[in-house]
């Protein structure tokens, strides 16, 4: 019976284990209330769709990924986040500072 394990024990010291460096920032993060969250429409590069853009939400990425599922979810839309901004599909910039206000944000409307 032959044995193909590819397990491989070591009688040197502990290896240290590789420091997971994604959840770190430089930059501090400021309550949500004092952050300057603009929320504005983009149509362009998008063969004409609508997507409404959220920037400067400055938190961590587990918690972005938490209030975009939330968004999408009550919006019923998709959304993703590129480059630290949320991207969420179609006109929904109305819709979105409000729910941002009941989250806590102060959001500003940028564009007509």
């Amino acid at each position: 019976m032959a044995n193909n394990s590819k397990l491989v024990y070591s009688t040197e010291k502990r290896m240290p284990r590789k420091e997971d460096h994604s959840e770190k920032r430089d930059i501090p993060i400021l309550p949500v209330a004092k952050q300057r969250v603009i929320v504005r429409l983009d149509k362009k590069a998008r063969a004409g769709k609508a997507v409404t853009i959220l920037e400067g939400i400055q938190m961590s990425q587990k918690d972005m990924e938490a209030l975009l599922k939330r968004l999408k979810t009550r919006l019923a839309t998709g959304g993703t986040i590129k480059e630290g901004s949320f991207e969420i599909q179609g006109d929904h910039c109305t819709a979105v500072l409000n729910l941002l206000k009941k989250e806590g944000f102060n959001p500003k409307r940028s564009g007509s």
